[in-house]
């Protein structure tokens, strides 16, 4: 298993003999709602868009997970896996191949399990997805959930290797988080009991404009994670990978109990 974290919640994932991108934004700035005045984020150094991809997968239809200018961009053959919601825009896109998976539905491909579950809410009527990829060749598990909402649901899958989520909060007062995880990191770490958890939804090489920053509050980071981890007597370890850097998962996990 490889890992690259391509900034924002854009990873290229290999794993199970697939070469997977996953909630891409690689291209352009990334808008939301037509609204830059709002919220508007752009890349400080241009990256190329990964070659030879098997399958992208997206886990909501929002911009910063099926972002329209990058997939306008992308090979309209290349399979798609996505939440209904995400499987909308692709299929507005002109993508050929799309499976529309809701939480609790499942499909492989080749020695990959792709399960999604309950993720992040949207509104009072749409849930979103969370993944979970299972390599059913090597054994291995990897748990994805790019907001911090983790569904009970997701402890029958325990143990896991993997875990890709925030371990920070974002929120704007009297409204709440956005993003969540300076609790909720370590409550998915007593339940699937990873070996490693590598960060997701950080900025990396982005820079962000409109009044939404003016507003936003964050809480957490890697030291006070890492702390608590210490504290509930976890061994999972914290890697955080700068981006465009490959990480070879099975490396790491060699060294870990």
């Amino acid at each position: 298993m490889h890992l690259t974290w391509l900034d924002s919640n854009s990873w290229l994932i290999e794993m199970g003999g697939q070469r997977i991108l996953l909630d891409p934004w690689l291209v352009g700035p990334l808008v939301f709602g037509n609204l830059p005045w709002l919220f508007k984020s752009e890349r400080t150094i241009e990256k190329p868009i990964p070659e030879a991809i098997d399958l992208i997968l997206l886990s909501q239809g929002l911009e910063d997970h099926a972002h329209p200018p990058t997939l306008r961009q992308l090979d309209r053959n290349i399979p798609v896996i996505a939440s209904p919601n995400a499987a909308k825009v692709v299929q507005g896109l002109g993508y050929a191949h799309v499976t529309a998976l809701a939480p609790g539905e499942a499909t492989t491909v080749g020695d990959l399990t792709l399960q999604a579950v309950p993720g992040s809410p949207i509104g009072p009527l749409l849930v979103e997805n969370g993944y979970v990829l299972t390599d059913n060749a090597a054994h291995t598990k990897l748990y994805y959930e790019p907001h911090g909402y983790h569904s009970a649901q997701v402890q029958q899958f325990a143990p896991v290797d993997v875990v890709i989520t925030p371990i920070v909060d974002l929120a704007i007062p009297l409204l709440g988080p956005i993003i969540q995880g300076s609790q909720t990191a370590i409550e998915v770490a007593q339940m699937l009991q990873p070996r490693v958890i590598l960060p997701t939804a950080a900025g990396g090489d982005v820079r962000f404009e409109g009044i939404l920053l003016s507003v936003l509050r964050a809480k957490g980071g890697s030291a006070e994670f890492c702390q608590q981890l210490a504290q509930q007597q976890l061994s999972t370890k914290l890697l955080e990978p700068q981006p465009g850097e490959r990480v070879d998962l099975n490396t790491a996990l060699a060294g870990l109990p």
